[in-house]
């Protein structure tokens, strides 16, 4: 228990600061923007209460709103993907249910699973997040398709980490 608050506190920080110090000074056209910090949100455990993930889901917006000078922005985005973290996860539970000893990976749920599930996640943050920002439907085209824009580029870098840290385990072959 306590290397798993470790290691989900390392990587709370790690996230955070190449975030803060590195992602936010990248804007492609003013369309693109990278955010990898949702990963933290994203892994964590599935036995984490929704209370502690909605609570971990603020820390996480607030330090991230501190960092960009954005006023409550990805705060209120964090804490909308916290809120619907156990929906989807209700509604992409395998049959049998999840087993016990189960992270939030490629590794351990399988590419199809955890696709579908960090698709539609990081999808419905940038949605909630890019409306927020522009906080009007009359840009409602083109805040989509930044979102949808920056929802592949953050994929892409999901993708890259997941593959980078997690090996596939044997019990999956």
């Amino acid at each position: 228990m306590l290397i798993d608050i470790i290691k989900h506190s390392t990587r709370f920080l790690a996230l955070l600061l190449l975030q803060g110090l590195v992602l936010n000074n990248i804007e492609l056209s003013d369309y693109i923007n990278p955010f990898l910090y949702v990963l933290f949100i994203l892994s964590l455990p599935l036995y984490a209460s929704k209370y502690l993930v909605l609570a971990l889901s603020f820390v996480m917006g607030i330090s991230i709103d501190i960092f960009s000078s954005t006023l409550g922005m990805h705060t209120a985005a964090c804490v909308f993907m916290g809120f619907l973290r156990p929906y989807i996860l209700k509604i992409l539970e395998p049959r049998d249910g999840y087993e016990n000893n189960f992270s939030v990976n490629i590794a351990d749920m399988g590419m199809k699973w955890y696709a579908i599930y960090v698709v539609i996640m990081v999808f419905t943050h940038h949605l909630f997040l890019f409306y927020v920002e522009s906080f009007s439907f009359s840009q409602f085209f083109s805040t989509f398709g930044r979102a949808l824009v920056s929802t592949i580029f953050t994929l892409l870098l999901i993708s890259i980490t997941q593959l980078f840290y997690y090996k596939p385990s044997k019990k999956r072959r």
